[in-house]
């Protein structure tokens, strides 16, 4: 099983090798994305909430603005799937080791999933995300964060 504490460090060292400026911010645990914004200083907007999904196929991680809502016919739409459903806590810790609300919005090398943005965020000049734990978060510019994370599909799902 993965290792969750592992996450933050590797986030750190992919920004830091690609030469990303970024914010790190420690903070008292946060369960919703309003507590992570009003913990970071961040408009709720600017939050990437991060969401494992199960489709026909198998899971996708789908990166959305935090003051949104998942369209989940438009996702089963984009990917012919008939049905499709949150990971359940179990399977993201056995998927990641990570815990709800701690998932970073990265794929490969971070995750190992397809990483699918909403074409929303991208609006946005900046992205903040918990980065492996409810109690540390990530601010990086948008630009630097699409050419890091690199998303495999970039649609309208929210």
């Amino acid at each position: 099983m993965p290792d969750g504490s592992e996450v933050l460090p590797a986030i750190r060292r992919l920004l830091t090798e690609a030469g990303v400026t970024f914010r790190e911010v420690h903070h008292e645990p946060t369960r919703t994305s309003e507590e992570s914004a009003k913990a970071r200083g961040e408009e709720l907007r600017i939050g990437g909430k991060a969401l494992l999904m199960k489709g026909d196929d198998g899971f996708r991680l789908f990166v959305l603005p935090a003051d949104r809502k998942l369209d989940s016919g438009a996702i089963r739409r984009e990917f012919g799937w008939k049905k499709m459903r949150f990971a359940t806590p179990e399977e993201l810790n056995e998927l990641t080791g990570l815990i709800p609300g701690s998932v970073p919005p990265f794929g490969p090398p971070i995750l190992p999933f397809e990483l699918c943005l909403d074409q929303a965020a991208t609006q946005n000049p900046r992205i903040a995300f918990n980065a492996g734990s409810l109690t540390d978060s990530i601010i990086v510019a948008m630009n630097d964060y699409l050419a890091i994370a690199k998303p495999n599909r970039v649609f309208a799902f929210s």
